[in-house]
């Protein structure tokens, strides 16, 4: 580029001698000369003589001025440096940053939010959070007192007019050959922007300071002069991809014959639709149009933006700034030149440019972590069907009614006459013998289910064990349980769910079968009391029939004194009456604790299959749905609250 011409530009300006090469890098000088104009000023203003102005402070030059000091000065009354001539004062990094807007919390969102999902997404799907974290971090290294705007354009646009003209000197070579600029080449209204060019890629040869004088509305801006972005040069388009992802904003220069570019529009002005606050479109060469057509050139420009999707900022909107100028010509630079001022001054661009990032990368990930089918999550209404569906799986509900009928046999047999007792014990022995009863699929035998124990509720242990044999219900349950608990859920997170629920379904029916055997195998009934007392009097009902059968017999024998004859037979009826009677009225009363005894049979097994399915289904369920809640809660705050 042409260095000379730079050097040039500042001496023509005042500033001969005023900049200094080393090792070809311009650096700024220590401000004298700016020093020297100043104080010349005040003190003519003041009355005092130019001389003593230049051996005096601005305190002594200025006494009765109202902040003179600060207003040539800036910075020099708190003691702080300043470089360069008044308008370049020290920045600190801490005035402006992440710390005081909303940003910062949205970058820690997303960080955590990338954290949470590397195990759930595929990197490449994370890859674009990524680059912004660290474009976060690396911008964030760097004062955002300084303002990064690049001037970009198609070749013949004239942004390198335009460059010139911002920075006051012929900077950036001008012409009719093509491409005209090769490299990007950097003008900075500040001496601390080393760093900001060292991470852009601008080498020293190609930074240049402003011309003098300088502009102190202009402080910490740093313009970029990028090369044709429609260059047939090979790598003069990947040079301006590449900054124009790491610059704080863009002046889009276009000029009357080119500016609806299809490549222009498609490339680079539609994907800027989320940068709109920090972009500027700039018809050049309006010196060229005739009367009223630069206002109809620049009325369909607008539209042609507006079917981009890029928000303009008319009416004090945000939005992109749109205006007409001619850079040749100098009609409307100030106008452009005020922006920019108003954007350094705000040191806000930086913040806003990371804001759109990450506004763009949340719309790519939304698909990743927002379903648009409803609330996500699992229902209690599933969670109680999917227990229901266990228990029936595992017979609950059959098993209760099996406690229930053998309670009440139970209780026909203890409460029944002696007579039926032993044809009931007859009937047992030669067929109510239940052996060899499966526990579920592995054909475990429960203890003591294969055996008659004698005692009430042994049958339904063995009828509830045999029960817990439905592998395919307990399938069906847990496939219902996932399909229930991914509604509503994006793609990834309802892949996860359905595989935790998948991994514990594996042998969830063998555990149920082993917690029915457990429940079934160590739970025995309490007897009644009344049962005892029933069977007592049944027995003593016995007795008085035996006692009158014999009484009967010994008086047809003659052997017993007395003609009362009908005294034992009244004896032996009566007990033949009572006996029957008490039975049928023990089972009778036998019937409301069996239902109760069923339904306690059919809770407890009910509850054992449940908690086998919330332990080995339920709970890394919930626990993948309570990992894309925190997820979802972390995009949230990520997206900015939307």
């Amino acid at each position: 580029m042409m260095a000379t011409e730079g050097n040039g530009g500042n001496e023509g300006g005042g500033g001969g001698g005023g900049d200094r090469a080393v090792g070809g890098r311009h650096t700024w000088d220590d401000g004298l000369i700016a020093r020297r104009a100043y104080r010349r000023a005040a003190g003519r203003a003041a009355g005092r003589p130019a001389r003593a102005m230049d051996q005096g402070t601005a305190e002594e030059a200025a006494p009765d001025i109202p902040g003179a000091v600060a207003d040539y000065f800036p910075g020099e009354e708190t003691g702080r440096r300043s470089f360069g001539g008044p308008p370049y004062a020290v920045y600190q990094a801490g005035v402006r940053s992440f710390a005081t807007g909303t940003l910062r919390p949205r970058l820690e969102a997303l960080r955590q939010l990338v954290g949470l999902s590397r195990s759930r997404l595929e990197g490449r799907t994370l890859a674009g959070a990524a680059r912004v974290l660290d474009e976060a971090d690396a911008r964030g290294r760097h004062p955002y007192g300084h303002t990064v705007v690049a001037v970009a354009g198609a070749t013949g646009s004239g942004k390198s007019t335009l460059f010139n003209a911002l920075a006051g000197a012929p900077l950036s070579e001008t012409g009719i050959r093509r491409p005209t600029t090769a490299t990007p080449l950097a003008c900075a209204w500040t001496d601390h922007a080393d760093g900001l060019l060292d991470r852009l890629g601008i080498p020293a040869v190609d930074r240049r300071n402003p011309g003098y004088p300088y502009d102190p509305a202009l402080r910490g801006l740093v313009l970029l002069d990028l090369p044709d972005h429609d260059s047939a040069a090979p790598g003069h388009r990947e040079r301006v991809d590449r900054l124009l992802g790491l610059v704080d904003a863009v002046v889009w220069v276009v000029d009357p014959e080119k500016y609806a570019d299809a490549v222009l529009h498609e490339r680079y002005l539609r994907p800027l639709a989320g940068y709109a606050e920090v972009t500027f479109v700039v018809l050049n060469q309006v010196d060229r149009l005739p009367g009223e057509a630069a206002d109809q050139v620049l009325d369909d420009l607008r539209r042609l933006l507006d079917e981009d999707g890029l928000a303009l900022g008319e009416h004090g909107e945000p939005g992109a700034a749109v205006l007409a100028l001619s850079a040749l010509t100098g009609e409307g630079v100030g106008e452009l030149r005020e922006m920019l001022a108003r954007l350094t001054a705000e040191c806000g661009a930086a913040e806003r440019r990371l804001s759109a990032d990450v506004d763009g990368t949340m719309t790519r990930l939304r698909p990743q972590y927002v379903a648009d089918s409803g609330p996500a999550g699992l229902t209690e209404r599933a969670r109680a069907e999917f227990e229901d569906r266990l228990a029936e799986a595992a017979g609950a509900g059959a098993a209760g009614k099996a406690a229930e009928r053998a309670w009440l046999r139970d209780a026909e047999w203890a409460c029944g006459t002696p007579w039926g007792r032993l044809r009931g014990r007859k009937g047992r022995a030669s067929g109510g013998f239940r052996g060899g009863s499966r526990g579920g699929s592995r054909g475990s035998r429960a203890p003591g289910a294969g055996e008659w124990t004698g005692i009430p509720g042994a049958r339904a242990r063995t009828v509830a064990v045999e029960a817990v044999t439905a592998r395919p219900a307990v399938e069906e349950a847990v496939r219902t349980l996932g399909d229930e608990a991914t509604a509503g859920l994006p793609g990834p997170w309802a892949q996860a769910v359905r595989e935790a629920a998948g991994w514990g379904g594996r042998g969830l029916a063998e555990a149920v079968d082993e917690a029915v055997a457990a429940e079934t195998a160590h739970r025995r009934p309490v007897r009644p009391v009344w049962w005892s007392l029933v069977a007592a009097a049944q027995v003593t009902v016995l007795l008085v029939q035996v006692t009158g059968v014999l009484w009967l017999l010994g008086a047809m024998a003659g052997v017993s004194g007395g003609p009362e004859w009908w005294m034992p037979a009244l004896l032996v009826m009566g007990g033949a009456a009572v006996g029957p009677t008490l039975a049928w009225g023990s089972r009778a009363a036998a019937r409301g604790p069996a239902r109760r005894h069923g339904r306690s049979v059919e809770g407890r097994l009910r509850e054992a299959a449940a908690e086998c399915g919330r332990r080995r289904v339920l709970a890394p369920v919930e626990t993948e749905l309570a990992r894309y809640g925190e997820v979802r809660a972390q995009y949230v705050v990520a997206a900015g609250g939307a």
